[in-house]
């Protein structure tokens, strides 16, 4: 079985980086790529070829976020380097069944799928080939939770051909990031400096760093006194953080015993969609002197 050193070049990167929204690279718990071709064949020289995460090999999965396209990649132990591309036609997503009249990726026509197997400094001009999936589990944004297929591609249409299976198998996608924020009823409004002070918790469903922002405002004798706060706090799943924070008053005059509207948001960067969270809440805060 061959599985040749040699360095890898920009035709399989150039598949990787072309398409209609490609997630970020995932990699993959459990998975492997196998593949082997005819006499003549240029992809495979011959030869047949095999990789697995249980061999230590390192491979990486990533689809476009309409799940028109799915890559796989590998990094081998030995420092061999492929890719793997498979496309729907356009405008619709990678789904179980064959796909016929494949071209190279990504240069296919519209309605017609693409499939590229390239790497180790191979690939081909222009190709004809077929690929049937046996089964794709999509999550959110891209996340590829399962996939089997196999392919076969046919490099400047000649006859020898490369044939392969990929499997990939991982756990199911992280849950989206969900922030809870509580603000107490109750408060303090300092003699000594005129600040007041607020407290609450956050909870999440996933490790963040929360920054709370707002706003607290009174009304003493039809005299508006507002002040803004901003504050972090550490939340972790399943136990409540708390957070407290200082008002300091716009003008000369005091937060001071009594009611204040409080409005807050809590904001923190979800890691699987690279996109932040919010959540926004208004009470009604009762400030005793302190």
């Amino acid at each position: 079985m061959k599985r040749a050193a040699v360095a890898a070049v920009a035709v399989p990167v150039l598949a990787a980086l072309v398409g209609a929204g490609p997630a970020q690279a995932q990699p993959v718990a459990t998975g492997s790529l196998s593949f082997s071709g005819d006499g003549g064949d240029y992809i495979s020289q011959g030869g047949s070829y095999a990789y697995s995460t249980e061999a230590n090999d390192r491979l990486t999965v990533n689809a476009s976020e309409d799940r028109n396209h799915i890559a796989v990649s590998v990094s081998a132990f030995n420092s061999d380097w492929w890719t793997v591309d498979l496309a729907a036609p356009s405008g619709t997503g990678l789904t179980a069944g064959t796909y016929d009249a494949a071209t190279r990726y990504p240069f296919q026509e519209p309605d017609a799928p693409g499939l590229d197997l390239s790497g180790n400094g191979r690939g081909c001009n222009t190709l004809v080939g077929t690929f049937t999936v046996q089964n794709v589990v999509f999550g959110p944004r891209g996340y590829v939770q399962t996939l089997d297929a196999t392919f076969e591609q046919h490099c400047e249409g000649a006859e020898p051909a490369a044939r392969g299976e990929v499997h990939i198998a991982n756990p199911p996608a992280p849950p989206d990031l969900a922030i809870g924020l509580k603000v107490a009823t109750d408060g303090t409004a300092s003699t000594l400096n005129g600040n007041a002070y607020l407290h609450g918790t956050v909870d999440c469903t996933a490790a963040a760093k929360v920054t709370l922002s707002g706003a607290a405002t009174q009304v003493k004798r039809n005299v508006i006194i507002r002040g803004t706060y901003t504050a972090q706090v550490a939340c972790t799943p399943g136990t409540p953080a708390p957070w407290t924070a200082t008002v300091v008053p716009a003008g000369t005059t005091p937060f001071q015993k009594g009611k204040a509207e409080v409005v807050t948001q809590a904001t923190a960067l979800d890691p699987q969609s690279n996109t932040n969270v919010s959540v926004d809440d208004t009470t009604v805060v009762t400030l005793v002197k302190s």
